[in-house]
């Protein structure tokens, strides 16, 4: 797939917890290499300040208590085949959390 302006992409969001963790490293970090080896355009990790999950125990960065387990969401965006292709590894991979799908866009796709 190439990204040009007005291409149709596949946005994959992950929600996962920061101390989550696979094969002895963080399970974010994971990801975005596995990602990177599967050839995917880029990924992203957002650290959240805030949230709740299926528990709805609230994780935070409050002063008062510094969560260890903050939520963390893993971004990718690619062609509909790659983001099929690449679903079975995560579901053996990915053990709790949410994943998402949506489709995008491409507005702008510009390298560094």
């Amino acid at each position: 797939m190439k990204l040009d302006r007005n291409a149709r992409a596949i946005l994959l969001r992950i929600y996962i917890g920061e101390s989550d963790r696979y094969e002895g490293k963080p399970l974010y970090r994971y990801l975005v290499e596995l990602f990177k080896r599967e050839g995917f355009y880029g990924a992203t990790v957002l650290r959240g300040i805030t949230g709740f999950g299926e528990t709805s125990r609230i994780h935070t960065t409050s002063v008062l208590r510094l969560s260890t387990d903050l939520p963390v969401v893993v971004e990718v965006v690619d062609s509909q085949e790659k983001i099929d292709q690449i679903k079975p590894k995560l579901e053996k991979i990915i053990s709790g959390g949410l994943v998402t799908e949506q489709g995008v866009t491409i507005w702008a796709y510009r390298g560094e």
